[in-house]
């Protein structure tokens, strides 16, 4: 006879107690860990009451604070949840996951409230590693959460990229870039097998070769240091950066917001992008928001969350 029954297979009381003692224990260490994770993220309060989240995920196999993600999954709970990766902004060598989310906090409430998961990631900076670090991060990290969907929860085959600035260049870039094998921008030398359904670029620069000021380059600018050279020097280098180099037909849509008033990257790259998008027959929708600036609360508008969602509708399904 097993110390866990009594003799006919039903579990003594002490048995039954100690079960439910580990049980407790087991649950207890559960909401500890998301506390802490809760604590410890900045930006956790944004999201609806009831959101899970896992935080600072190592996606490289490595210890680098920079390669870490986080993950908000919805209040209602579901098997999977499509999938919004969030990238932030700061000139390739500033900031982290939780930067841009603290002007944007009704349409990421909004993404919560409509059942999409989010997961933010970090990238190297530029300071301590140049280009292709950055698109190479990303792609790494996306992956990491495609081949870990069902862990966390996550519909492997609805994912769209958000990026603000520098993290709309990486978003556009990663997205552009997902059908034209680039070996160069993965890890591993190897396509990766995530493929992206929608793009929603929050000015970020599309074309560093025809940037105003190459002609008389800074070599302290946030280019310049993202190539580790200038334009004028590597300008094969800065086309290889740039997110229109890799438009085709096959591309997913596109929804581009820009700053009127923007005075680190000029409207003219958005206007750009789409313009080429549209030329190669791919579905975009661009948004000059009047007065704005680089960044800021004006692009948390409802007229502009509207067309996210109208986007998500339609192609994130």
């Amino acid at each position: 006879m097993k110390d866990t029954d009594n003799g006919d297979g039903i579990l003594t009381l002490k048995s039954f107690m100690k079960k439910k003692l580990f049980t407790a224990i087991i649950i207890l260490g559960i909401s500890i860990s998301y506390a802490a994770h809760a604590q410890t993220n900045p930006k956790s309060t944004i999201f609806p009451t009831g959101t899970t989240l896992f935080g600072d995920i190592p996606y490289a196999n490595d210890t680098l604070k920079k390669h870490l993600l986080d993950i908000y999954l919805p209040p209602v709970k579901k098997a999977s949840y499509p999938l919004i990766i969030w990238i932030h902004g700061g000139a390739w060598m500033l900031n982290d996951k939780y930067a841009d989310m603290g002007y944007m906090t009704q349409t990421l409430k909004a993404f919560a409230d409509s059942g999409y998961a989010v997961a933010s990631i970090d990238y190297r900076y530029s300071t301590t590693a140049v280009f292709p670090a950055q698109i190479r991060d990303c792609n790494q990290a996306i992956e990491f959460l495609y081949d870990n969907a069902d862990k966390y929860s996550l519909d492997k085959n609805r994912i769209a990229l958000i990026g603000f600035s520098a993290g709309g260049h990486l978003a556009s870039l990663l997205t552009l870039s997902n059908n034209n094998n680039v070996k160069a921008f993965y890890p591993d030398k190897q396509k990766p097998k995530f493929k992206i359904k929608l793009c929603l670029d929050f000015y970020g620069p599309s074309d560093f070769t025809t940037l105003k000021g190459n002609d008389s380059p800074d070599p302290k600018s946030p280019i310049t240091l993202l190539l580790g050279a200038t334009v004028a020097n590597r300008p094969d280098l800065a086309k290889t950066a740039s997110p229109v180099t890799y438009i085709d037909k096959n591309d997913p849509p596109f929804l581009i917001v820009q700053g009127e008033k923007d005075e680190s990257v000029n409207p003219a790259q958005s206007v750009s992008l789409s313009a080429r998008l549209k030329q190669a027959g791919v579905q975009n929708e661009l948004i000059i928001v009047p007065g704005a600036p680089h960044y800021g609360v004006m692009f948390d508008a409802e007229y502009i969350r509207k067309s996210i969602f109208s986007y998500l509708n339609a192609y994130m399904q």
